[in-house]
Order: C-alpha cells, then sequence, then structure tokens
C-alpha cells in the first residue's frame, strides 16, 4: 500500500478522536454536585523498620584558631623515680700543666742554752738574776747573756730547764715568769767531798714580751758551781706556738 492510500485512513481517524473527546467533555458531572462526608480517619500505619546508617559527613573546614586558655593549676610532684645504673667509666682526663711554684712555710722558731763560766760571780742577794754568761745556742737572740733574762718573742708553749751543780754550799732557786716565782727548787748541802747535782723543768705559756729568768731564793743557799767537768746551764726552747700570724698557720 502506497502513502496515497493511507491518507484517507489518517484522516477519518483524526474526525472520530475529536467527536468523542467533546462527548467526555459535555458528560463531566461539577464538583459542588457531589460534596460527600468526611470519611473517618485511617488506623495508624506500622513503624517502618530502621533505616540504614547514613554516610559519614565531609570534613570540615578548619577554623581560625582559638584564643590561648588560662595556665592550669600546678600538678601534684611524681614519684621519685628508680635510680639508673652506673655509666662506664670515663675515659682518663689529659694531664695538666704543672702549676707555679708555692711558698714555703716556715715554723717560728725559738729556742736557746747558756751556762755559767768559772770566771762569773754568783750573786748573793735574794732576788737577783743568776746570770748564764756563756752561750751555747741563741739563734733567735731571744736570751741576753748580760741580763741572764730570755724574752718572749712567739707566743704559744715553752719549756725550760735548769740544771746545777751544788758543791760546798746549799742551794735555793727560782724559776721566775714576769717577777712571779713559777717553780721553786733546793739542794741541801750535806758536807759531801763531790759536787751534788740539782734539776728541774716547766712548761709555760708565753706572749710577747713576756719575760723569764732564774732568781737567788735566799743568799745563803747559792751553791751554783762549775768547773772544767760540770756544769750549770738554763735552757728553753718552744714546743709549739699559737702564733695565727705566723706562715705555717696561713
Amino acid at each position: 500500500m502506497t502513502s496515497l492510500g493511507l491518507f484517507p485512513l489518517l484522516c477519518s481517524i483524526i474526525v472520530l478522536q475529536v467527536c468523542f473527546s467533546s462527548q467526555l467533555e459535555d458528560n463531566k458531572i461539577p464538583p459542588s454536585l457531589c460534596t460527600g462526608h468526611p470519611g473517618i480517619p485511617g488506623s495508624p500505619g506500622n513503624h517502618g523498620n530502621p533505616g540504614q546508617p547514613g554516610r559519614d559527613g565531609r570534613d570540615g573546614r578548619d577554623a581560625a584558631p582559638g584564643e590561648k586558655g588560662e595556665k592550669g593549676d600546678r600538678g601534684y610532684p611524681g614519684e621519685t623515680g628508680v635510680r639508673g645504673l652506673t655509666g662506664d667509666k670515663g675515659y682518663q682526663g689529659e694531664k695538666g700543666e704543672r702549676g707555679q711554684p708555692g711558698e714555703c712555710a716556715v715554723a717560728p722558731k725559738s729556742a736557746f742554752s747558756a751556762k755559767l763560766s768559772q770566771s762569773h760571780t754568783l750573786p748573793l742577794n735574794v732576788g737577783d738574776a743568776v746570770v748564764f754568761d756563756t752561750i751555747l745556742f741563741n739563734e733567735q737572740g731571744d736570751y741576753n747573756s748580760e741580763t741572764g733574762r730570755f724574752t718572749c718573742k712567739v707566743p704559744g708553749v715553752y719549756y725550760f730547764a735548769v740544771h746545777a751543780t751544788v758543791y760546798r754550799a746549799s742551794l735555793q732557786f727560782d724559776l721566775m715568769k714576769n717577777g712571779h716565782a713559777v717553780a721553786s727548787y733546793f739542794q741541801f748541802y750535806g758536807n759531801w767531798p763531790k759536787p751534788a747535782s740539782l734539776s728541774g723543768g716547766s712548761l709555760l705559756h708565753l706572749i710577747p714580751s713576756d719575760q723569764v729568768w732564774v732568781q737567788m731564793a735566799l743568799s745563803e743557799y747559792n751553791g751554783f758551781y762549775c768547773s772544767t767537768k760540770t756544769d750549770s746551764t738554763f735552757t728553753g726552747f718552744l714546743v709549739y706556738s699559737d702564733w695565727k700570724n705566723s706562715a705555717v698557720f696561713a
């Protein structure tokens, strides 16, 4: 069938469609004539099943930094930790340079020893100093062989000793310190054919300018004696010093 034969058929179909559509419009009932009563509410529906978890949202944008917060309270001190193990010994360091030589401290000294000479005339009056006129040792010059007195220069403790040969008379003498007797000695003569001896000593604490000497106690007991084979001596020396300004105590 050709296109020319179909044309009348198409025209008939269009005419029929127009006629039916107009009839329907004429049979339509207005909504105002068909109003009914509201229906009864329906029963509630059943709960639906839980939905599936949603997807993670996108990361938010970085906001501007907030203001600095206030400083918090100080926490309590923690417990003391366990002592660590001792580390390995380190290497020996290099030897340092040699230091400058130091000053040598010199201990204070004071000592003397003197004896009576055969030509010396002994004192006969009470209170006179016995002058041991022959110097045996007096390196510091603290003993005066003209007055028989020792003068202290270095403060400290001294030991003084007197050895007397006694012959043809009794002997009594005192060890003096600044005019006061600190020790007294006596030897009685018993008509012995040979000389006897009398010895004594004492420790004394002295300060500078103190003086020590041997003094006759009684004029009739003056039996000091000396010869080529026997002597009478006076000796003194520093035991230890308490001089704080000395180099040995610096």
